[in-house]
């Protein structure tokens, strides 16, 4: 059967919410290139829902959930894992706390996905819009990553915006409730009447919300699906790497010889 590649373990900072972490590892599984059980990364989950809801920390309404975040990812260096990943959207408003606790790569979906539409040419316009919370919408997470390339993000007036709220907490009481999607379709109704050709799914429930429509007139780009490709890439690069470097070891050992 051949021995398994030691692949560097991936540490998950989920819970936020949990249906949210579950679409992101089942699309880490689906991202990787395997033939068998042991082709597939160790993975470490800590899934914590108590952490403080962002949209309200930001907002200045709740607690900071900067110190639980940053304990969740030292829980996970200390439990073996090689770089973290954080599949929740308004989570990056903190994650230069989560970066200074620990002393491994923790990953940044924003950018991931930033790179992403730009590399695979989804706004010939140069603006994309975002469906996102509130949090993030109001933090410019994704405004500040798409400023240096020169696109426009584009946000839902209000109204709109509070159906996106909606459907977010549709999906975090219950991930098959239709009603997520139908609001959600309105939305991106609107924004494609407004000329725009894509739309980023900008919180991890929304993907889960969006699979439920079964025809939309814009591109959606889902960084959940980003950021799992990219700890597939990464934990892969590694591997590659060190395969590399031991065998050049090898070969180096046996021209001195």
């Amino acid at each position: 059967a051949g021995l398994a590649v030691v692949h560097p373990v991936i540490g998950i900072l989920g819970g936020m919410g949990p249906a949210a972490t579950a679409d992101f590892y089942s699309k880490i599984v689906r991202a990787t290139p395997a033939l068998r059980d042991q082709d597939h990364p160790q993975a470490l989950i800590w899934s914590d829902p108590s952490i403080p809801d962002r949209t309200s920390a930001l907002a200045g309404d709740g607690p900071h959930p900067g110190p639980q975040l940053a304990d969740g990812a030292r829980r996970l260096e200390r439990g073996g894992a090689g770089l973290i990943a954080v599949p929740c959207n308004t989570a990056h408003a903190f994650l230069a706390e989560i970066q200074a606790a620990v002393d491994i790569p923790v990953l940044n979906m924003i950018e991931e996905t930033r790179d992403r539409v730009i590399e695979d040419g989804l706004v010939p316009a140069r603006k994309i819009a975002l469906l996102a919370t509130l949090g993030t919408v109001r933090a410019r997470l994704y405004q500040h990553a798409f400023a240096r390339s020169g696109v426009e993000v584009v946000v839902p007036p209000a109204s709109l915006q509070e159906r996106v709220a909606e459907a977010i907490a549709c999906v975090k009481s219950d991930a098959s409730d239709a009603r997520a999607g139908e609001l959600l379709a309105s939305v991106v109704a609107a924004f494609f009447a407004d000329g725009i050709d894509a739309v980023i799914a900008g919180c991890t429930e929304l993907p889960i919300a969006l699979a439920q429509v079964s025809a939309l007139p814009l591109q959606v780009v889902d960084p959940t699906q980003v950021l799992a490709e990219a700890v597939v890439r990464e934990a892969f690069a590694s591997t590659d790497a060190d395969s590399a470097h031991r065998s050049g070891a090898t070969v180096q050992k046996g021209v001195a010889a």
